[in-house]
Protein backbone atom coordinates (compact mmCIF):
# COMPACT_ATOMS: atom_id res chain seq x y z
CA UNK A 1 0.00 0.00 0.00
CA UNK A 2 1.35 3.25 -0.74
CA UNK A 3 0.99 6.16 1.80
CA UNK A 4 1.21 9.95 1.59
CA UNK A 5 3.19 12.06 4.50
CA UNK A 6 3.40 15.97 4.64
CA UNK A 7 4.27 18.23 6.59
CA UNK A 8 5.51 21.92 6.57
CA UNK A 9 9.19 20.77 7.05
CA UNK A 10 11.64 18.07 7.96
CA UNK A 11 9.36 17.68 11.24
CA UNK A 12 7.37 14.65 9.47
CA UNK A 13 10.35 13.19 9.05
CA UNK A 14 9.89 11.80 12.54
CA UNK A 15 6.19 10.04 11.66
CA UNK A 16 7.67 8.45 8.72
CA UNK A 17 10.35 7.31 10.73
CA UNK A 18 8.07 5.51 13.14
CA UNK A 19 6.16 4.11 10.10
CA UNK A 20 9.82 2.83 9.06
CA UNK A 21 9.20 1.10 12.97
CA UNK A 22 5.96 -0.22 13.09
CA UNK A 23 5.35 -0.51 8.95
CA UNK A 24 8.60 -1.07 7.53
CA UNK A 25 6.44 -2.83 4.11
CA UNK A 26 4.61 -0.46 2.64
CA UNK A 27 5.62 1.94 0.61
CA UNK A 28 5.82 6.03 1.33
CA UNK A 29 5.32 9.21 -0.31
CA UNK A 30 7.19 11.86 1.49
CA UNK A 31 6.41 15.46 1.02
CA UNK A 32 7.85 18.61 3.23
CA UNK A 33 6.56 21.98 1.86
CA UNK A 34 9.77 23.77 1.84
CA UNK A 35 8.67 26.55 0.30
CA UNK A 36 6.20 27.41 2.90
CA UNK A 37 7.80 26.46 5.97
CA UNK A 38 6.83 27.49 8.56
CA UNK A 39 3.22 26.99 9.01
CA UNK A 40 3.10 27.80 12.62
CA UNK A 41 3.04 31.76 11.76
CA UNK A 42 1.07 31.50 8.85
CA UNK A 43 -3.09 32.52 8.28
CA UNK A 44 -4.84 29.76 8.03
CA UNK A 45 -6.59 30.54 4.94
CA UNK A 46 -2.72 29.98 3.58
CA UNK A 47 -2.42 26.56 5.83
CA UNK A 48 -5.61 25.30 4.19
CA UNK A 49 -4.75 26.13 0.77
CA UNK A 50 -1.00 24.70 0.92
CA UNK A 51 -2.50 21.42 2.66
CA UNK A 52 -5.14 20.92 -0.06
CA UNK A 53 -2.64 21.27 -2.74
CA UNK A 54 -0.41 18.86 -1.15
CA UNK A 55 -3.62 16.28 -0.78
CA UNK A 56 -3.80 16.56 -4.77
CA UNK A 57 -0.19 16.23 -5.80
CA UNK A 58 0.08 12.78 -3.35
CA UNK A 59 -3.23 11.31 -4.51
CA UNK A 60 -1.88 11.87 -8.11
CA UNK A 61 1.27 10.35 -7.16
CA UNK A 62 -0.91 7.37 -6.13
CA UNK A 63 -1.32 7.50 -2.15
CA UNK A 64 -4.34 5.56 -0.79
CA UNK A 65 -4.11 7.03 2.56
CA UNK A 66 -2.75 10.35 3.76
CA UNK A 67 -1.02 11.12 7.13
CA UNK A 68 -0.86 15.12 8.13
CA UNK A 69 2.22 14.87 9.66
CA UNK A 70 1.97 18.62 10.82
CA UNK A 71 -0.13 19.57 14.32
CA UNK A 72 -0.35 22.79 12.53
CA UNK A 73 -1.83 21.78 9.55
CA UNK A 74 -4.61 19.21 11.14
CA UNK A 75 -5.37 22.19 13.42
CA UNK A 76 -6.43 24.01 10.57
CA UNK A 77 -7.49 21.49 7.51
CA UNK A 78 -8.32 18.12 8.39
CA UNK A 79 -11.83 18.32 8.60
CA UNK A 80 -12.08 20.05 5.29
CA UNK A 81 -9.86 17.79 3.63
CA UNK A 82 -11.77 14.72 5.09
CA UNK A 83 -14.97 16.31 3.37
CA UNK A 84 -13.57 17.15 -0.25
CA UNK A 85 -11.19 13.61 -0.44
CA UNK A 86 -12.63 10.24 -0.46
CA UNK A 87 -9.49 8.28 1.18
CA UNK A 88 -8.19 7.74 4.80
CA UNK A 89 -6.82 10.93 6.12
CA UNK A 90 -5.47 10.97 9.64
CA UNK A 91 -3.48 13.46 11.57
CA UNK A 92 -1.65 14.80 14.52
CA UNK A 93 -2.82 15.62 17.55
CA UNK A 94 -0.92 16.83 20.97
CA UNK A 95 -0.86 13.32 23.39
CA UNK A 96 -2.31 14.98 25.99
CA UNK A 97 -4.79 12.17 26.60
CA UNK A 98 -1.83 9.72 27.13
CA UNK A 99 -0.01 12.22 29.34
CA UNK A 100 -3.48 13.26 31.62
CA UNK A 101 -4.29 9.48 31.83
CA UNK A 102 -0.66 8.14 32.70
CA UNK A 103 0.35 10.70 35.23
CA UNK A 104 -1.07 12.13 38.56
CA UNK A 105 -0.59 15.24 40.62
CA UNK A 106 1.77 17.16 39.18
CA UNK A 107 1.56 19.67 35.89
CA UNK A 108 1.96 18.78 32.33
CA UNK A 109 3.35 20.91 29.45
CA UNK A 110 2.26 21.19 26.17
CA UNK A 111 4.91 22.81 23.69
CA UNK A 112 3.50 23.52 20.09
CA UNK A 113 3.41 26.56 17.30
CA UNK A 114 1.78 29.28 18.48
CA UNK A 115 -1.19 28.42 15.35
CA UNK A 116 -1.92 25.00 17.45
CA UNK A 117 -2.23 26.79 20.66
CA UNK A 118 -4.64 29.25 19.06
CA UNK A 119 -7.13 26.78 17.48
CA UNK A 120 -9.97 26.00 18.81
CA UNK A 121 -8.98 21.81 18.14
CA UNK A 122 -6.54 22.24 20.98
CA UNK A 123 -9.06 23.60 23.21
CA UNK A 124 -11.44 21.08 22.92
CA UNK A 125 -8.83 18.78 23.20
CA UNK A 126 -8.10 20.18 26.67
CA UNK A 127 -11.85 20.95 27.69
CA UNK A 128 -12.35 17.07 27.38
CA UNK A 129 -9.44 15.47 29.10
CA UNK A 130 -8.01 17.96 31.18
CA UNK A 131 -10.75 18.38 34.43
CA UNK A 132 -8.48 19.19 36.56
CA UNK A 133 -6.75 21.45 34.62
CA UNK A 134 -2.90 20.20 35.21
CA UNK A 135 -1.53 21.41 31.11
CA UNK A 136 -0.45 24.51 30.60
CA UNK A 137 0.82 25.62 26.65
CA UNK A 138 4.05 26.99 25.57
CA UNK A 139 4.18 28.08 22.11
CA UNK A 140 7.96 27.55 20.36
CA UNK A 141 7.87 28.93 16.82
CA UNK A 142 12.21 29.23 16.92
CA UNK A 143 11.97 25.12 17.15
CA UNK A 144 10.99 24.89 14.12
CA UNK A 145 13.42 27.50 12.28
CA UNK A 146 16.29 24.88 14.17
CA UNK A 147 15.26 22.06 13.12
CA UNK A 148 15.35 23.15 9.40
CA UNK A 149 18.54 24.60 9.55
CA UNK A 150 19.65 21.34 11.23
CA UNK A 151 20.94 23.32 14.49
CA UNK A 152 20.19 20.83 17.36
CA UNK A 153 22.86 20.15 19.85
CA UNK A 154 23.82 24.33 20.33
CA UNK A 155 24.34 27.15 22.31
CA UNK A 156 21.52 28.83 20.26
CA UNK A 157 18.75 26.38 21.08
CA UNK A 158 20.09 25.81 24.52
CA UNK A 159 19.64 29.41 25.15
CA UNK A 160 16.21 29.51 23.27
CA UNK A 161 15.19 26.61 25.27
CA UNK A 162 16.24 28.34 28.92
CA UNK A 163 14.51 31.83 27.99
CA UNK A 164 10.81 29.81 26.97
CA UNK A 165 11.53 27.73 30.00
CA UNK A 166 12.16 30.43 32.78
CA UNK A 167 9.13 31.51 33.99
CA UNK A 168 8.09 27.96 34.94
CA UNK A 169 9.69 25.63 37.74
CA UNK A 170 10.36 22.57 35.54
CA UNK A 171 10.17 19.92 38.52
CA UNK A 172 6.79 20.92 38.86
CA UNK A 173 6.21 18.65 35.45
CA UNK A 174 5.98 14.66 35.15
CA UNK A 175 5.09 15.23 31.23
CA UNK A 176 6.23 17.77 28.72
CA UNK A 177 3.81 17.00 25.70
CA UNK A 178 6.06 17.50 21.79
CA UNK A 179 2.84 19.06 19.92
CA UNK A 180 4.82 19.25 17.12
CA UNK A 181 6.68 17.33 14.98
CA UNK A 182 9.66 19.19 14.48
CA UNK A 183 10.40 18.99 17.93
CA UNK A 184 11.37 15.05 18.25
CA UNK A 185 14.73 16.46 17.07
CA UNK A 186 15.74 18.30 20.32
CA UNK A 187 14.39 15.38 22.90
CA UNK A 188 18.03 15.32 24.34
CA UNK A 189 17.65 19.07 25.39
CA UNK A 190 14.81 18.71 26.60
CA UNK A 191 16.04 16.10 29.11
CA UNK A 192 18.69 19.45 30.63
CA UNK A 193 15.81 21.14 32.02
CA UNK A 194 13.06 18.64 33.16
CA UNK A 195 14.74 15.56 33.90
CA UNK A 196 15.03 11.66 33.71
CA UNK A 197 11.70 11.51 35.18
CA UNK A 198 9.95 13.64 33.02
CA UNK A 199 7.79 11.85 30.36
CA UNK A 200 8.27 12.81 26.84
CA UNK A 201 5.40 12.09 25.09
CA UNK A 202 4.91 12.75 21.44
CA UNK A 203 2.21 11.47 19.22
CA UNK A 204 3.68 9.59 16.19
CA UNK A 205 3.09 6.10 17.87
CA UNK A 206 -0.56 6.61 18.24
CA UNK A 207 -0.65 7.95 14.79
CA UNK A 208 0.92 5.20 12.85
CA UNK A 209 -1.01 2.71 15.13
CA UNK A 210 -4.00 4.12 13.99
CA UNK A 211 -3.05 4.04 10.81
CA UNK A 212 -2.82 0.59 10.68
CA UNK A 213 -6.04 0.17 12.25
CA UNK A 214 -7.81 2.16 10.01
CA UNK A 215 -6.01 0.26 6.93
CA UNK A 216 -6.22 -3.43 8.38
CA UNK A 217 -2.48 -3.42 8.28
CA UNK A 218 -0.53 -5.18 11.03
CA UNK A 219 2.44 -3.56 13.39
CA UNK A 220 5.96 -5.22 13.06
CA UNK A 221 6.48 -7.61 16.12
CA UNK A 222 9.96 -5.81 16.29
CA UNK A 223 9.16 -1.99 17.25
CA UNK A 224 12.37 -1.48 18.31
CA UNK A 225 14.36 -2.37 15.74
CA UNK A 226 17.00 -0.05 14.75
CA UNK A 227 16.60 1.57 11.37
CA UNK A 228 19.74 3.53 10.78
CA UNK A 229 21.33 4.36 7.37
CA UNK A 230 25.14 4.12 6.43
CA UNK A 231 24.22 5.75 3.33
CA UNK A 232 21.76 8.01 1.26
CA UNK A 233 21.66 4.73 -1.18
CA UNK A 234 20.99 2.22 1.50
CA UNK A 235 18.08 4.77 2.72
CA UNK A 236 16.62 5.29 -0.74
CA UNK A 237 17.26 1.26 -1.02
CA UNK A 238 15.60 -0.11 2.01
CA UNK A 239 12.50 2.43 3.08
CA UNK A 240 10.63 1.82 -0.27
CA UNK A 241 10.05 6.16 -0.08
CA UNK A 242 9.72 8.45 -2.58
CA UNK A 243 10.96 12.37 -1.51
CA UNK A 244 9.70 15.34 -2.43
CA UNK A 245 10.38 18.88 -1.06
CA UNK A 246 7.48 21.19 -2.19
CA UNK A 247 6.51 19.10 -5.19
CA UNK A 248 10.30 18.80 -6.65
CA UNK A 249 11.03 15.02 -6.59
CA UNK A 250 14.58 14.68 -4.53
CA UNK A 251 17.37 12.85 -6.17
CA UNK A 252 20.33 14.62 -5.70
CA UNK A 253 22.87 13.48 -3.44
CA UNK A 254 23.81 16.60 -1.13
CA UNK A 255 19.49 16.52 -0.04
CA UNK A 256 19.60 12.44 0.07
CA UNK A 257 22.49 12.98 2.44
CA UNK A 258 20.39 15.84 4.72
CA UNK A 259 17.35 13.69 4.86
CA UNK A 260 19.78 10.73 5.46
CA UNK A 261 21.30 12.30 8.79
CA UNK A 262 17.58 13.65 10.06
CA UNK A 263 16.65 9.47 10.34
CA UNK A 264 19.53 9.26 11.94
CA UNK A 265 19.35 11.76 14.27
CA UNK A 266 15.42 10.14 14.71
CA UNK A 267 16.39 7.02 15.31
CA UNK A 268 19.27 8.43 17.91
CA UNK A 269 16.81 10.01 20.22
CA UNK A 270 13.79 7.92 19.43
CA UNK A 271 14.12 6.15 23.30
CA UNK A 272 15.20 9.28 24.67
Amino acid sequence: MKIGIFDSGIGGLSVLHEAYHLLPEQNYIFYADVDHVPYGTKTPEEILGYSEEITKFLLDKGAEAIVVACNTATSVAIKELRKRYDVPILGMEPAVKPAVEGTEQKRIMVIATPVTIREDKLRDLLHRVDEKHRVDLLPMPRLVEFAEKEEFDTDNVRDYLREQFSDYNTENYCALVLGCTHFNYFKPLYREFFGKETLLIDGNYGTIRHLADVLGLSLTNSPDNVVYFDSAHKMLCESNTQYFFSGKSISDEKTLEHLKRLHNRLEEVRKK
